[in-house]
């Protein structure tokens, strides 16, 4: 390998250039401090950190300022901020790595204890007597396979519960992919405060056996209300009674969109047994 200050040939493309970074391809001249423990480490923190704390600097805006990160990326200023796709599939694979609280994923005796239970019973036992398991067996096969297909589906709930902003906010100069944004920004809330810090909460404090359904319930509308009034504010200008109406509504939808999603999740699940 020649000096950096002198000619080089890219090893990707060929091509000759002066410097460190080939012209043509961005290749880059491989030089001994990059083979360096100190290098290595510096490679980790990359990874994690995405360089430039992007990730850390979007996702505290994301719980300080809902809403912002949102308009920001609406209004084409996208440079200083981790994209809410990428913040969401990061946080997305955080979160199934430890799916203690519920969310996106649904078990199979959450599906059975959800309003449509009754009508699922029978696909259920049908379901089992195909396969010759019982009822602890099938579910442990079934919670497998759901965990897996729910990474995949995910993004399903998210433009589910972007359908509703367009009619709330309709003549706010957003367009359809501004109401998916904001979605992916509410999803990435919901997963870091809800899921991951609650999650760890919990077990730090050892509550877990203290927090029931009701608890969650209650903690979820809070947290969503904290989003979605601020958000409302900052990305569609919404004020007043206008404002706390429209966002009620929307925790409403939130409510029914999630429960699309897992029976979506459910006969999915079941029909690639």
């Amino acid at each position: 390998m020649n000096p950096p200050g002198l000619i080089n040939t890219c090893k990707s493309c060929g091509n000759q250039f002066t410097g460190i970074y080939c012209n043509l391809c961005g290749e880059k001249v491989l030089l001994p401090a990059d083979r360096s423990f100190k290098k290595f480490l510096s490679n980790i923190l990359l990874a994690i950190t995405f360089a430039d704390n992007r990730f850390v600097k979007t996702l505290w805006l994301v719980v300080k300022r809902p809403g912002f990160v949102s308009t920001e990326f609406a209004e084409g200023r996208t440079t200083p901020y981790l994209k809410p796709l990428s913040l969401f599939f990061l946080l997305n694979l955080i979160y199934f790595f430890f799916p203690v609280i519920q969310l996106f994923n649904a078990t199979l005796n959450t599906q059975l204890l959800s309003f449509y239970g009754p009508w699922i019973k029978e696909m259920v036992a049908r379901q089992m007597v195909a396969m010759h398991l019982d009822l602890s067996a099938f579910s442990l096969v079934y919670n497998i396979k759901s965990t897996s297909l729910a990474k995949l589906m995910v993004m399903l709930f998210v433009v589910i519960a972007s359908l509703p902003l367009n009619l709330l906010y309709s003549g706010r100069g957003r367009f359809f992919t501004d109401h998916v944004g904001f979605a992916v920004e509410l999803a990435c809330f919901n997963l870091f405060v809800n899921t991951i810090v609650l999650t760890l909460l919990l077990s730090l404090f050892g509550l877990g056996k203290y927090v029931d359904e009701y608890w969650l319930t209650g903690i979820f509308i809070v947290t969503n209300l904290y989003f979605l009034v601020r958000a409302g504010r900052a990305f569609y200008g919404e004020q007043r009674w206008r404002l706390a109406v429209k966002s009620v509504a929307m925790i409403l939808f939130l409510k029914v969109a999630l429960e699309v999603y897992r029976a979506i999740l459910f006969f999915v699940t079941l029909w690639s047994l």
